[in-house]
């Protein structure tokens, strides 16, 4: 492994399938009781972050050819990206992860994956989340099989989690007791709904696009003022972008506290891209500033245990390195992933970059992966929370030895 340093309005359209919705739409945050003093946060990216957007190959010759509109320019450039090193860097709206880059506490990964190959939102975060090969197969999650593997030394109360949210996600089902908890605001939209509506309607170019355009692109739209409502109403990106900074908070006062837990997942819904995906601005670049909020949020919030914290950003897969007919990415395999934190040995970018000469990509059209998520998540499991090698094995990530843990990544 290498390491360098429609016609159809938003609204109208929400009117139609919102009366199918069945549960909220805001990020959902998941707080495990661990013991100890290490602090854990996994953000969970569902819809398929873009990787050559959020962490753009500039220094690869083949780049803007294939990406053209939305390849983000190299930096020094007008709207260039924030350098990190010779290939990469990272999207300009990416300012607070750029300054834990240069204060040594963030790790960027590039050309990484689940061992997932065939493009499903849900089963792709099935296997994100259950720690296995397959999407079926397992009714848990693989963080809720690490507190079951925790050592003996950490005292643990009887639920070791509580769920802020309408459903616990995969990552944290299973034998460990948890608690959950509903949010106090109501959605905009069921996000869930919309995503698994694009996962039924992916293999569908004409209507993928469409339905993409009429939740990402109209909903530009609703960023504009409103006429006066006796209720406060936020819509559109500002509003997903809050709620996501309220999580952070939340995460943050949680695992915070005196007795409180030390571990959370925070589920951020919104990237898949398939159509006006944009640029150094645009769509992508608002979702981007977002998530980035929310992490200093969750840093200023943490305070003096950001030393001892460690967060995890990964999404289920990445995106096609060509753009699509409207302007837009779709569904494809490598990506990239975040390890940021007082906690991180950062400072770095590990990638073994496979290029992306045409002949170098995936089935002609992805990013090659070249390193298994679970050797990130085996390593911090490992170093960071003391999870036991046997246990990441044979309980935690089973037949993963083909995976081995990416050591290095947290300070000793």
């Amino acid at each position: 492994m290498q390491q360098s340093r429609s016609s159809l309005t938003r609204r109208r359209f929400l009117a139609r399938v919102g009366a199918l919705a069945t549960s909220t739409a805001l990020p959902k945050v998941l707080f495990a009781q661990t013991g100890g003093a290490a602090r854990l946060v996994v953000v969970v990216l569902r819809g398929a972050l873009d990787g050559l957007a959020a962490v753009p190959p500039h220094g690869d010759g083949d780049y803007g050819e294939l990406h053209r509109e939305l390849a983000i320019p190299a930096p020094g450039s007008p709207d260039g990206a924030l350098p990190l090193d010779a290939t990469f860097g990272l999207h300009p709206s990416l300012g607070f992860l750029h300054e834990r880059f240069l204060g040594g506490e963030l790790i960027v990964f590039q050309a990484v994956a689940s061992p997932y190959r065939d493009r499903s939102h849900f089963d792709g975060q099935n296997v994100l989340e259950n720690g296995l090969t397959q999407p079926i197969g397992s009714a848990d999650g693989w963080l809720n099989r690490a507190l079951r593997s925790l050592p003996a030394r950490f005292a643990v109360q009887k639920e070791r989690a509580v769920a802020i949210g309408q459903n616990l996600p995969l990552i944290l089902r299973g034998d460990e007791p948890v608690l959950s908890k509903s949010p106090l605001t109501s959605p905009d939209v069921d996000e869930d709904l919309l995503a698994r509506l694009a996962d039924l309607y992916s293999q569908d170019d004409w209507f993928s696009a469409r339905l993409s355009e009429g939740v990402q692109g109209e909903k530009l739209a609703d960023d504009s003022p409103l006429p006066a409502s006796p209720v406060p109403v936020m819509t559109g990106k500002p509003r997903a972008a809050a709620q996501l900074v309220g999580a952070a908070r939340l995460a943050a006062s949680m695992i915070g506290s005196d007795g409180g837990p030390q571990v959370a997942v925070i589920e951020a819904t919104g990237w898949d891209t398939h159509a006006n995906q944009g640029g150094s601005r645009g769509a992508l670049a608002q979702r981007l500033a977002g998530l980035d909020g929310a992490l200093r949020a969750l840093c200023d919030g943490l305070g003096p245990l950001w030393p001892q914290t460690a967060v995890l950003l990964v999404t289920e897969f990445g995106r096609t390195a060509s753009v699509n007919g409207t302007r837009g990415t779709d569904h494809g395999t490598g990506g990239c992933a975040f390890l940021a934190g007082g906690a991180v040995q950062g400072g770095r970018v590990i990638a073994d970059w496979p290029g992306l000469a045409r002949k170098a990509l995936l089935d002609g059209r992805d990013v090659r992966p070249t390193l298994d998520l679970r050797s990130v998540f085996k390593a911090v499991l490992a170093d960071h929370i003391h999870i036991d090698a046997r246990a990441l094995t044979a309980r935690v990530f089973p037949n993963s030895q083909g995976a081995p843990p990416l050591h290095g990544l947290i300070r000793a």
